[in-house]
């Protein structure tokens, strides 16, 4: 289970790092299109992708984290134990089939594009789109192998309570 968790981390320390650069061609990019009248349509799609990249690859850090969205002006109010037995139900019933759906569909949506040659319809535009779509069913394989970990911490917790 710590591997899992080690997994996570250190993809997010990546997803820090392409955050980091996504910033800086952002800077660049606006720089010499506002400046200098100079834009690459390669460089706003490649900063599409990195934004991409920080959004799916930050999915089981966040989860990991318990920094997801839920609702909770009634999650607070809940005992120790509806809220753990809330969670199992959730991983059970939602995160882990959504993840599973989107692994299955996306893989096949990968190879698609892969088997295409799927480019960018924009002239200067990126090639190798497959690569920013593998991203999709790999960020739910993640969230999926930290789904697992927290629903065995989670049914852990709840026979100790």
């Amino acid at each position: 289970m710590k591997l899992i968790d080690t997994i996570t981390k250190y993809v997010a320390y990546l997803t820090a790092f392409i955050l980091a650069a996504l910033v800086m061609l952002v800077v660049y990019d606006a720089t010499s299109r506002y400046l200098f009248s100079a834009g690459s349509t390669a460089l706003q799609e490649l900063e599409w992708h990195f934004f991409d990249v920080v959004i799916l690859l930050s999915i089981a850090y966040t989860l990991r984290n318990n920094a997801h969205v839920r609702v909770d002006i009634f999650y607070e109010k809940f005992s120790q134990k509806t809220k753990v037995l809330i969670n199992i139900v959730s991983f059970l019933f939602f995160v882990l089939p959504l993840s599973f759906l989107i692994i299955y569909i996306g893989i096949g949506f990968v190879e698609l594009s892969f088997v295409q040659h799927e480019a960018s319809s924009d002239p200067g535009g990126l090639k190798y789109r497959w690569i920013v779509k593998s991203l999709m069913p790999l960020a739910f394989v993640l969230l999926a192998l930290q789904a697992f970990k927290e629903l065995f911490s989670d049914i852990k917790t709840w026979r100790a309570l």
